[in-house]
């Protein structure tokens, strides 16, 4: 009798357990269909830009620059919070194990506060000098405490010598989100270029700390390896973003703009622009000769003429069997209605006096390559000829793209990201542009002759240009 009793205790309970199963599960699945039915939680918040770009005492944002002679020279700034008043750089050759950091000498680094629109920065930078040519360095930077990682860079050599080096348009706009992979594609395709030159709006909004920040991030430790060279665009003129800007769009538009403050903070450039500019353009007109090379960098958004006359001394005593010339605004625009002839009455007859080779350019969001003697200037009607054998570039590396008009060249494109790989070895220079896939879009070559104009060898891919149907559209008759 207890025997069944127990039996048919244990029976039910077995049942019971089974049913309190099939309610757990009907539960849960209610639940689940319900949450899919009716979502209840919150999306998921953007982490603010304050947080997320922060400073702290640890060095960030190393980025590598010359401000004098490439072969002997280097110069680096960083970034950290105001805390760290007092930095400095270690240096030494470079060796296959550890034991250099024995020899390591102490450099100490110039720091300047910056008052951002995220808070307080402060920037460092160090002048290495007295270096030997062609030689690679093992560096760091930091307060004694808090330190970089040990970095590489390579002087350049003191004699004209091979290399190459990548130029990009415009990155400015999704630098984090769509401007990186350009970079990263350009890097593993010329990943011991000897520098990096960027034809200005580096960004949106120069004083914008956060899309410096995205800038940065997107070059990463190679900004602490391969130097850095700049010029000015349009958007790295700025509306003062350390106070409250007004929300009323038409107030905001009264706000005035100016050069951007951190642009000096940043970059380790030569002095050695006109002096007659005022103070805070320093640095943003000036040359570099490299391996045979003379780099010149102007700015196109303001005083071309003060520009001019130093555009001209340089040209004229000038070594160099290259000279290449970059600045933001275009002599010959890739879309119609964006004429700059006030820029190209300054200076083109200097690029045509003294033979400048190529011309690296950006603004116009497209992209254009000229003929090597002439182009025809649809936007003002005008035919300017070059007897000098100058090519004219415009190029986009961001995604931000106009299709304002397709103005006439050898090779044009629309709505493609492009960065361009340029080799110089003794009297051929090799320009190559590639797509953010790594897929070549134009190409040539140009090969000095002894007292006559360059010889251009096409090279152009047997691939459609990529015009966009609205720029065909709207192109001028």
């Amino acid at each position: 009798m207890q025997s069944t009793q127990r039996h048919d205790l244990s029976s039910g309970l077995r049942i019971l357990r089974h049913l309190l199963c099939g309610l757990v599960l009907v539960g849960v699945s209610a639940a689940i269909a319900n949450a899919h039915d009716h979502p209840s939680h919150e999306k998921p918040k953007a982490v603010e830009a304050a947080i997320l770009y922060r400073p702290t005492a640890m060095p960030d944002r190393l980025l590598l620059s010359w401000h004098g002679d490439p072969a002997r020279s280097q110069a680096v700034s960083w970034r950290t919070d105001g805390t760290v008043k007092e930095a400095f750089a270690e240096i030494a050759l470079a060796t296959s194990g550890p034991k250099f950091v024995s020899t390591a000498a102490k450099v100490l680094a110039k720091t300047s506060p910056y008052q951002s629109d995220l808070g307080l920065l402060h920037f460092h930078s160090v002048r290495f000098n007295d270096l030997r040519p062609d030689t690679l360095y093992v560096y760091r930077v930091g307060d004694g405490t808090n330190f970089s990682a040990w970095c590489h860079f390579r002087t350049a050599n003191a004699e004209p010598r091979p290399f190459t080096f990548v130029y990009f348009g415009d990155a400015q706009n999704d630098i984090k989100s769509h401007w990186s992979r350009v970079f990263r594609e350009a890097f593993s395709d010329a990943p011991r270029a000897l520098f990096m030159l960027h034809a200005g709006d580096l960004v949106n909004r120069g004083n914008s700390e956060a899309e410096w920040a995205e800038w940065c991030d997107a070059g990463g430790w190679v900004n602490a390896s391969i130097p850095t060279l700049a010029v000015v665009g349009n958007h790295e003129y700025d509306m003062e973003r350390s106070v409250p800007l007004p929300k009323d769009p038409a107030e905001l538009k009264k706000v005035p703009r100016g050069f951007t403050r951190s642009w000096r903070h940043r970059f380790e450039f030569p002095d050695n622009g006109p002096q007659e500019l005022p103070e805070h353009l320093h640095e943003t007109v000036y040359y570099v000769d490299v391996q045979g090379v003379r780099i010149i960098s102007l700015n196109s958004m303001e005083k071309p003429e003060p520009q001019a006359r130093w555009l001209e001394s340089v040209l004229r005593d000038n070594p160099n069997r290259w000279t290449i010339v970059s600045h933001h605004h275009p002599v010959y625009s890739a879309a119609i209605g964006r004429d700059n002839p006030e820029l190209r009455n300054a200076w083109q007859p200097l690029y045509d006096k003294y033979r400048v080779d190529l011309v690296l350019q950006g603004h116009d969001h497209a992209y254009l390559r000229t003929e090597l003697r002439s182009h025809e200037n649809i936007p003002s009607g005008a035919t300017a000829r070059s007897p000098a054998g100058t090519m004219y570039v415009v190029s986009v590396s961001g995604p931000k793209m106009y299709n304002k008009g397709a103005a006439p060249g050898v090779r044009r494109g629309h709505n493609t990201q492009l960065y361009q790989v340029i080799s110089i070895d003794g009297d051929a220079l090799r320009y190559q542009a590639k797509t953010a896939t790594g897929q070549l879009y134009d190409a040539f070559t140009l090969k000095k002759k002894p007292g006559a104009v360059n010889e251009l060898i096409e090279q152009v891919p047997n691939t459609p240009e990529v015009i966009s149907p609205a720029a065909t559209e709207d192109q001028a008759p």
